[in-house]
């Protein structure tokens, strides 16, 4: 059973940085696209950045392209979502997911962690 869990999250005043990670589990690493979503109150889960099974290659929504940026260690079983210029509109709850094929929509990705809080103060 794939088992994703992700760190990192916290409080961060407009403009600061934030690294999270997800660590997975239960499978073989390597054969995953991984993803990063986020949800905040009351709005729709939003997937804002995508990255392919070797890293090479990398997908970002409009909203956090240039601030955001996705990384993924296959030794280490670890993809990263390093977060900079970071504004109150990024506040949500932000989770990691795994899917079998790079590229796809919200709906390909099978596997989900509990999702970590972040909050940017104004």
């Amino acid at each position: 059973q794939v088992q994703l869990v992700e760190s990192g999250g916290g409080l961060v005043q407009a403009g600061g940085s934030l690294r999270l990670s997800c660590a997975v589990s239960g499978g073989t690493f390597g054969d995953y696209a991984m993803g990063w979503s986020r949800q905040a109150p009351g709005k729709v889960r939003e997937l804002v950045a995508r990255i392919s099974q070797n890293g090479g290659s990398t997908i970002y929504a409009d909203s956090v392209k240039g601030r955001f940026t996705i990384s993924r260690d296959n030794a280490k079983n670890t993809v990263y979502l390093q977060m900079n210029s970071l504004k109150p509109e990024d506040t949500a709850v932000y989770y990691c997911a795994a899917a079998p094929v790079f590229g796809g929509s919200m709906s390909g990705y099978r596997h989900w962690g509990q999702g970590t809080q972040v909050t940017v103060s104004s």
